[in-house]
């Protein structure tokens, strides 16, 4: 034990009791020097490896059955995130507009008819919020099919993954939508219908398709996320 009187008198006990000093001065300053380096934020970690972890989820602000006529286009608007309760403290990243369809043809059945074959239609739909669109389509083939368009505005490429070279505060502006999220949606979805040739030319019932029923959602993707330092269990 170091006693007033060593510390007063004892050479070899002042010098130790210098360097304990500077020791619990000096690391508490170096590492948050090299915390701060590349962050934006002093409270965030600076350029080096990190995990970021989290989970997507879906927050439904539409949903209906609509039969499409061929050519005729069903307009989804009025869609606002202030109909969301919480949506202010919600991470959201992206709308998707899911749809599934069956086959509306019918004829081809009858005296004088071969039948042939169900024609495939297109249903195309497409998904707004702000500068932020896309469209996609799908066709039916004849049977029940599905298909989505999603429009994003972060970086998916991070959910779940590790990543080097970047501050903290760097891949926050890639993941979180920092309010972008906010405010108003739209949602197109049109049918272009097309019947299947009858063989027979006698046929007394031909084929026709005016048009498809088409069942959808429009949905918020919502990233809920956080970075952890990663660490190389070897150097532990």
């Amino acid at each position: 034990m170091i006693t007033l009187d060593d510390l007063k008198s004892n050479r070899d006990t002042q010098i130790t009791v210098a360097c304990i000093a500077f020791f619990l001065i000096a690391f508490p300053l170096y590492f948050s020097s090299q915390g701060g380096i590349g962050s934006g934020s002093g409270a965030m970690g600076g350029v080096g490896d990190y995990n970021i972890n989290g989970n997507l989820s879906y927050v439904e602000i539409a949903d209906g059955i609509e039969y499409i006529a061929d050519g005729d286009t069903l307009m989804i608007d009025d869609l606002h995130t202030d109909a969301i309760d919480g949506a202010e403290d919600m991470n959201i990243v992206g709308v998707r507009v899911v749809m599934s369809y069956g086959e509306d043809e019918s004829g081809g059945n009858g005296p004088l008819c071969f039948g042939g074959q169900d024609a495939a239609d297109t249903i195309s739909g497409s998904a707004t919020h702000g500068e932020f669109t896309e469209s996609a389509d799908g066709q039916n083939g004849g049977q029940n099919s599905e298909h989505d368009v999603t429009v994003e505005w972060f970086n998916s490429s991070m959910v779940g993954a590790s990543v080097s070279g970047l501050s903290e505060s760097e891949i926050v502006s890639q993941i979180d939508s920092m309010g972008a999220g906010l405010g108003t949606y739209s949602a197109e979805i049109s049918v272009a219908a097309e019947a299947g040739n009858e063989p027979s030319p006698t046929c007394t019932n031909q084929r026709s398709d005016e048009g498809e029923e088409v069942t959808y959602s429009v949905e918020l993707i919502v990233f809920d996320y956080t970075i952890a330092p990663a660490f190389d269990e070897t150097e532990l």
